[in-house]
């Protein structure tokens, strides 16, 4: 396995195929434009996406939240990414928050967010760059940048709506309230809630389901699957017959069919 990164304000464990992120600024409730959260995302997916020895990674936060999004009040006193002139804040959006965007949408492997508790603003558009979100009910939901007169200025409004629907993301996102885990179980935004001592173990037996699974096949189905967000069904026909012929020819592949069809269990390499 490739060594992993270090972390700023983060912790990362890999075991099992399965690597764990903790945002762990509880200090500011994992704010992303404070802290160096946004550098240690972008640096663990870079890594994951390049080390087939990791087939699912877990996101989830320290203490009491999930990620709280912007500093507030550094948005109102202009500091930080916040100071400057029109055209140095958009450099700033686009050089910081919105490589985590980039970053989370390139995600080659299945990513699982264990929201812990809140989400709000840039912290639910994280948990939307995932694939896969599991709750407690503690959890909760907002996309409140209208509340102080902003825009989703991370992608927001282009994850949502792919969520739940035009409609019901642009009610969200127009009242910018914040709804319990209840409710976002009901609109899709959840997979499941569980109990908080339970998260952790729920999120890494799902990881585990994926991380047993053909490593080269999951990835390639990863890709597949986001590209049928933007691809005509020809276009995404030709690219699926790509893939499969390269599945195909994969020792795995071989493996796969040898325990299917013997009944036994098969032991992935990635080859």
């Amino acid at each position: 396995m490739k060594p992993q990164p270090t972390m700023s304000d983060s912790l990362l464990h890999v075991d099992n195929r399965i690597a764990t992120l903790t945002l762990n600024r509880n200090d500011v409730r994992n704010e992303l434009t404070g802290t160096q959260l946004v550098n240690d995302l972008c640096t663990t997916v870079a890594w994951v996406n390049t080390t087939i020895d990791v087939s699912a990674l877990i996101i989830t936060g320290a203490g009491r939240a999930f990620c709280a999004g912007g500093n507030i009040k550094d948005i109102r006193d202009k500091k930080g990414m916040f100071d400057g002139n029109p055209a140095l804040i958009s450099d700033n959006y686009r050089h910081s928050i919105q490589r985590m965007s980039l970053a989370m949408h390139g995600a080659e492997i299945p990513v699982i967010a264990a929201v812990n508790g809140p989400g709000i603003g840039a912290g639910f558009d994280l948990a939307c760059m995932c694939d896969i979100r599991l709750g407690t009910p503690a959890t909760r939901f907002g996309e409140t940048f209208i509340n102080l007169g902003l825009i989703p200025g991370d992608g927001g409004a282009w994850f949502l709506q792919r969520l739940v629907g035009y409609q019901r993301a642009a009610e969200l996102t127009f009242s910018g309230r914040v709804i319990d885990a209840e409710e976002a179980l009901q609109f899709g935004l959840l997979l499941e809630i569980v109990k908080p001592e339970e998260l952790l173990d729920r999120a890494l037996a799902l990881a585990a389901e994926f991380a047993a699974k053909p490593p080269q096949a999951l990835r390639m189905t990863k890709r597949l699957m986001k590209a049928a967000q933007r691809l005509e069904l020809g276009d995404l026909l030709d690219l699926s017959a790509s893939y499969q012929a390269n599945c195909h020819y994969t020792a795995d592949h071989q493996r796969a069919m040898d325990a299917m069809l013997d009944k036994t269990g098969a032991e992935y390499k990635g080859n």
